[in-house]
């Protein structure tokens, strides 16, 4: 490949980055392979890929972790990189785009841009077996260079936004659902105050009892604000693991002894059943006593009328060496099947009234799931309605 004959090709693949404005990561494998599709045959739709693409250019395009799909003008098949067979299925030469991509969205865009030479954007999602989301960029290239043996041709890149979606859609979800939340507490706090500066300003006894709900509506917000900074510090750390040598027998033991007077208050029998020997585990100790005292907490206030609560503690060998496994076991009414998967999302509630009768803030559980996760754990629950509800965590032992 000459120079008189790359710099045509690299100005035009240049213009039609900026034409299609995609990622600039993205383009620097994009030309490095495109510049290989020479010595095309007359008829592009009968393209041969090993002989137009050279052995170095299919492995950059491979690397891409878009989709990556090159076409025929008229929108015939002639590559697809590993990406796009992953997630879509086989592309085979010479077939319409359409056999594999059956997307409405992408086949008339692809079509319009075989039609017009112009760039085009296609968004769609899809809902079945799971929801996706996805984007594509379609622009025209040629292919074999300048001359009279050069191939107009298509190129479709595939991006996977399902991800970026779900952020999204969670954030939007967290920011609605924390907004409700603190909104009571301080419409009380408001229409109290406004009472107290008005036809309540100088009675006493209306304003003992005001003062009152209103320092109990500050802590409801209290707790709350506590937990969304909570649990907004575990996630800033959750890709570093602790590095803190623990003993998980003695801090669970600890939270327990600290946990007794609620538990006597609340006319519950808590019994400790953990193994004499150290459960030696990587792990932040501060975190620890959150998760397990969550745990606890949880089943003296929701599996508290089954009158007894069994904490555990205890190890168990697993593939890549020891368990350290910590049970919290109450025997209330227990959790219809339908909630259990969802207990450990941000706000949600088996039962609103009650949480709130109990001063829950709906976020214990996903605080427990994000503790777990960043010690490299795994938290299970069991629930049978009127038999009870058992957490268990299971975090790897320190193997020195």
């Amino acid at each position: 490949m000459n120079g008189s004959f790359l710099l045509p090709v690299m100005a035009s693949l240049l213009a039609l980055a900026g034409c299609l404005g995609v990622p600039e990561a993205l383009w620097v494998l994009g030309p490095a392979a495109l510049l290989a599709l020479t010595a095309a045959p007359a008829r592009a739709e009968e393209m041969d890929l090993r002989s137009a693409l050279s052995p170095d250019a299919e492995a950059v395009l491979d690397a891409s972790p878009d989709a990556c799909i090159v076409l025929t003008k008229d929108g015939l098949v002639l590559w697809a990189n590993t990406a796009a067979r992953d997630q879509f299925g086989l592309f085979a030469a010479g077939n319409p785009f359409s056999f594999t991509m059956r997307v409405p969205e992408l086949i008339r865009a692809v079509e319009l841009v075989g039609r017009t030479g112009r760039s085009e954007r296609a968004r769609w999602s899809e809902k079945v077996p799971t929801s996706l989301w996805f984007e594509a960029y379609i622009a025209p290239c040629r292919l074999g260079g300048g001359g009279p043996d050069a191939h107009e041709a298509t190129i479709v890149f595939v991006r996977d936004l399902t991800e970026q979606q779900r952020l999204h859609r969670m954030r939007e979800d967290f920011v609605a659902n924390a907004s409700h939340e603190l909104r009571t507490p301080l419409a009380a706090l408001t229409g109290f105050i406004e009472t107290l500066q008005g036809p309540a300003k100088d009675d006493a006894k209306a304003r003992e009892q005001f003062l009152g709900i209103m320092q109990t509506q500050a802590e409801r917000m209290k707790r709350l604000t506590d937990a969304l900074l909570s649990l907004s510090r575990i996630e800033m750390r959750a890709h570093v693991r602790p590095s803190d040598l623990v003993d998980a027998s003695s801090t669970v033991r600890a939270v327990v002894e600290l946990a007794r007077p609620q538990a006597n208050e609340a006319d519950v029998a808590l019994e400790l059943n953990i193994v004499d020997e150290p459960l030696r585990i990587r792990g932040d100790a501060d975190e620890l006593v959150q998760l397990f005292d969550n745990l606890i907490e949880n089943a003296i206030k929701y599996g508290g009328d089954g009158g007894r609560v069994i904490v555990s503690a205890a190890c168990e060998p697993s593939g890549s060496g020891m368990m350290a496994v910590i049970s919290v076991q109450d025997f209330g009414r227990g959790i219809a099947p339908e909630h259990v998967p969802r207990l450990t999302e941000r706000f949600y509630r088996v039962d609103v009234e009650a949480s709130r009768a109990k001063q829950g803030t709906g976020l214990g559980l996903a605080i427990v799931k994000h503790i777990v996760a960043r010690h490299r754990g795994r938290l299970n629950v069991r629930s049978e309605l009127g038999a009870g509800t058992t957490f268990t965590v299971r975090i790897p032992m320190d193997q020195a």
